[in-house]
């Protein structure tokens, strides 16, 4: 059956419909993650989030795990975008504030909420050995983003492995709980995990 790499060359208007849809696609898809779980998710699943039949999906995606890897791809695009904008700015308070209130927006707005993080080992080994490396890269990212900032006298001393995994992992866990039509904000949550993360870091 035909897929989204299978397509012909098409008007940049048919091309951007089709991204469209495969966004709408994936947006389906992390919902049911979030509601179900990766593994109870069906095909079947996704489509009725959409009002679709499941044989719509397949002009996209070839399977489940296809979608599971291209919801990781995105998040992994959001990452280094966010990675971008942290090495504009100024100082390494500032850079790591803003690394942890965009990335919980990727968590809460991106990713919908949805337990991504915790469902790598539900993609092939080659896919699974990409994105693990992916994301050791942003990790690595964050430690020399604190070592900056100790070497600067703006964070206090501390092992940056730890810090980071203590970063990553506060993250992380707002897939356990957190619901989009839920009371708290997306935006004040990053602020406020911003100002606990970095708050534990800094020499005053």
């Amino acid at each position: 059956m035909a897929t989204e790499q299978d397509a012909p060359l098409r008007s940049p208007h048919v091309r951007a419909k089709r991204q469209r849809r495969r966004t709408e696609i994936l947006h389906a898809a992390l919902r049911a993650f979030r509601q179900r779980g990766y593994h109870a998710t069906t095909l079947d699943d996704i489509a009725e989030q959409l009002g679709v039949r499941k044989t719509a999906l397949y002009h996209y995606f070839p399977d489940k795990e296809a979608i599971l890897y291209a919801c990781h791809r995105e998040s992994l695009t959001e990452l280094n975008r966010i990675l971008t904008g942290a090495r504009a700015l100024d100082t390494a308070v500032e850079r790591l504030s803003y690394v942890i209130r965009e990335h919980v927006r990727v968590m809460t707005d991106t990713l919908e909420g949805s337990p991504l993080a915790f469902e790598v080992t539900a993609l092939a080994p080659d896919r699974q050995k990409e994105i693990i490396a992916a994301r050791d890269r942003y990790e690595r990212a964050l430690r020399r983003m604190i070592q900056g900032g100790v070497a600067a006298g703006e964070l206090r001393p501390t092992n940056p492995k730890t810090a980071v995994f203590a970063i990553l992992g506060a993250i992380n866990w707002i897939a356990r709980w957190y619901r989009p039509d839920g009371a708290m904000h997306a935006d004040e949550l990053g602020a406020e995990f911003a100002e606990h993360l970095v708050g534990g870091l800094t020499c005053q």
